[in-house]
């Protein structure tokens, strides 16, 4: 509920005051940045809080829930990513979606197809605008990057560099999932 209320519901004044009270064509770089962290941070903290309500009130019942939630932003990269945030969302795409479209055990460039087309639906379960399309599709892509090369080449990196860029890339996703004009995400 703290989650929920002392930090989700503050990052979501800070990110609407900059998202509503502010001309796109105007924002200051570190002002659209606040923006995009505040709301980055608003919607790791409802759906973790919410998430935790749930866990809690389960457990109470005598039922116990996984958790769903595991520090998602000081993921390595999107792959891992993908592995923390909203693990059960994560997990029935996978199970219903990517693996009954063959999963990895087909050609190389189906794998890629089938990961790109995963996330596309899962921007489309998301809401029928093109932003959550674009935000699906984007995500896709970066899955197919780590795939590709990133994994490997990353981890001649530190640890550190390879959790800013992908917590940058998080961000610069929120954008496309907040702003539901695609001319003005792109702007964004």
């Amino acid at each position: 509920l703290a989650k929920k209320v002392l930090i989700a519901n503050n990052m979501s004044g800070l990110a609407d005051a900059v998202f509503y009270l502010h001309e796109i064509r105007e924002l200051s770089m570190p002002m659209a940045w606040l923006g995009i962290l505040t709301y980055g941070m608003q919607i790791y903290f409802d759906f973790s809080g919410y998430s935790d309500m749930a866990i809690g009130l389960a457990k109470m019942m005598g039922f116990d829930f996984l958790e769903n939630f595991n520090k998602p932003y000081i993921a390595k990269n999107i792959t891992d990513f993908w592995r923390r945030w909203h693990i059960s969302l994560s997990t029935w795409m996978r199970e219903y979606l990517y693996i009954p479209l063959g999963g990895n055990r087909i050609s190389p460039i189906r794998t890629y197809v089938n990961l790109w087309l995963v996330f596309l639906i899962s921007g489309f379960w998301h809401g029928a605008n093109w932003n959550f399309i674009v935000w699906g599709a984007f995500h896709g892509l970066f899955l197919i990057f780590d795939k590709l090369f990133w994994i490997k080449i990353s981890q001649n990196f530190p640890k550190y560099f390879n959790i800013f860029l992908t917590f940058v890339i998080v961000m610069v996703s929120w954008v496309f999932f907040r702003i539901e004009n695609i001319a003005e995400a792109s702007m964004y």
